[in-house]
């Protein structure tokens, strides 16, 4: 699935993985400026994967969400800080319980400016020892992106925990 058409408007798109998109999705949601939330799959070979292909860690897609957000109340810096905050980016293939490449930790970036703020926010974080010097995210183009199916979306939300 292509990316939203945002010609002409004002908002920004940004796409993260960091583990079950459930949890992160939420973080974000919460974030001043921050439009709509989408999770889904990116990052892998399969096309149209469902929840089931990419639990097998066969299809190359990490669990990942879509942010529509507004530069004019939150920028890319920011939220790149929130995903550092809500994960821990030094374990590879794993978060927490969850365990396997979809689970990994990636900054798809969508132009040339999201990159070089994603490899300085990286660099930062490596310079300012929290993580000794392990980060094993990757930053990577963003490639076509598959909404999860409809009960994933604001998962916490509907079923009560928020």
């Amino acid at each position: 699935m292509s990316e939203p058409d945002l010609s002409g408007s004002k908002y920004q798109i940004a796409t993260f993985a960091a583990g079950c998109f459930w949890g992160v999705e939420s973080a974000f949601r919460k974030v001043e400026g921050v439009v709509s939330t989408t999770v889904g799959y990116t990052g892998g070979s399969t096309q149209n994967p469902s929840y089931q292909d990419v639990s097998t860690g066969k299809t190359g897609h990490a669990e990942s969400i879509r942010i529509v957000f507004d530069p004019e109340k939150v920028s890319y810096k920011q939220l790149l800080d929130v995903f550092w905050s809500i994960h821990d980016p030094t374990t590879s293939n794993r978060q927490g319980p969850d365990i396997g490449s979809q689970y990994r930790s990636v900054i798809f970036y969508h132009d040339a400016l999201q990159e070089k703020e994603a490899i300085e926010s990286r660099d930062t974080l490596l310079q300012s020892g929290k993580h000794g010097s392990k980060i094993v995210t990757e930053i990577v183009s963003a490639s076509d992106f598959f909404p999860a199916e409809e009960y994933h979306q604001q998962y916490f939300e509907k079923a009560g925990y928020l």
